[in-house]
């Protein structure tokens, strides 16, 4: 077993790419064969597996969650950090806050056009925190 903590941001607002920061970890490990576990330390951030090739599929799915979850919605009470406070969590409660991944050969074990990627719901969100574990 191998454990990494991985410090990322501030982030934008968003989906970002981490598959080389998490791949490079799992490489380090030298596990061959396993999975490979993603932890996000927060609750107004997830991770998703997505596809990389069309940055519009990012855009797309930031846009149709942002119409979804409005923020400043006036359903919500909780506010103390501002109008995208209470988004932010609806947005990772429907989200994840882990993935597995398989490790094959070495390596992330993704589909051709995927990517691991920690999706942003704050507008000014500080540091995340990402712990990762490969087993095998």
């Amino acid at each position: 077993m191998h454990q990494h903590a991985l410090t990322l941001g501030p982030l934008p607002r968003g989906l970002t790419d981490v598959t080389r920061p998490v791949a490079s970890i799992v490489a380090r490990s030298g596990v061959q064969t396993g999975l490979c576990h993603v932890f996000i330390h927060h609750t107004s951030a997830s991770l998703v597996v997505q596809e990389n090739a069309d940055h519009d599929v990012q855009r797309d799915l930031e846009a149709f969650l942002s119409r979804l979850v409005p923020d400043g919605d006036p359903l919500f009470r909780h506010v103390d950090e501002g109008p995208d406070d209470m988004s932010a969590h609806v947005k990772a409660a429907l989200t994840a806050s882990s993935l597995t991944i398989p490790v094959i050969a070495g390596r992330l074990g993704l589909g051709t056009w995927q990517g691991l990627y920690l999706w942003e719901h704050r507008e000014a969100a500080g540091l995340r925190r990402l712990t990762v574990t490969v087993l095998g």
